[in-house]
């Protein structure tokens, strides 16, 4: 939240014989001003010599940091993920986790994740296979989460973001992931430069250091 001072009220009078019991009321009074600061209306400050001033409080937009994932980011993205790690022989979160751990040591792989004032909000794997077909290496996104009490579009797309240029540094000329049977999911995806393909959707991504990308 952002707080903007917009004027002064009349002090308070205070007898000095009164200290102790001042000292209680101005603690109450602080405690009501941090559940009017949370519930988000504007909210009397009570200065430390019993004057208040009228704040005004605005919404600020959560800013969402995308990283490369460490080993203790796993279990939060295992959780994350909602059963999306179980396969049809119905491997069990633990057997996920493991592999996913030993996947943040592997070049053929990356994980990242999206924080939220240090809270792991959404994460994305990215696995890599040579091809032929497509002149270099294709990046499959086998993983993208991201926490339904947060911002799902803002997320995805900066985990996209990263995944895409990630894939580009490491010589991928195609990113692909699962098409989905919902429609909003497919919108978010389309609108990030991915196109049906089959099964799957795809995105064209130039190499580093490949003539496309020396010459745009």
């Amino acid at each position: 939240m952002r707080c903007r001072i917009i004027g002064d009220g009349e002090p308070n009078a205070t007898p000095f014989g009164r200290a102790q019991r001042t000292g209680v009321e101005h603690a109450r009074r602080l405690q009501a001003v941090a559940a009017t600061v949370r519930m988000g209306i504007d909210a009397p400050i009570v200065g430390a010599f019993g004057r208040t001033t009228l704040v005004e409080v605005e919404p600020v937009g959560v800013e969402y940091l995308v990283r490369t994932a460490r080993v203790t980011d796993i279990d939060r993205l295992v959780a994350l993920s909602d059963g999306a790690l179980r396969d049809a022989a119905g491997k069990s979160p633990i057997a996920a986790a493991d592999l996913l751990r030993q996947l943040v040591y592997l070049p053929q792989a990356s994980i990242f994740v999206a924080e939220a004032q240090r809270v792991v909000v959404g994460g994305a794997v990215l696995a890599l296979r040579p091809s032929v077909r497509a002149g270099g290496f294709i990046g499959a996104v086998d993983l993208l989460v991201v926490d339904p009490e947060y911002d799902i579009d803002r997320v995805t797309a900066a985990l996209l973001e990263e995944v895409v240029r990630s894939a580009s540094n490491k010589g991928c000329t195609i990113v692909e992931a699962a098409s989905s049977d919902d429609p909003a999911e497919t919108a978010r995806w389309e609108a990030l430069g991915f196109t049906p393909a089959g099964p799957r959707i795809q995105r064209s991504v130039a190499a580093a250091g490949s003539a496309a990308r020396r010459n745009p």
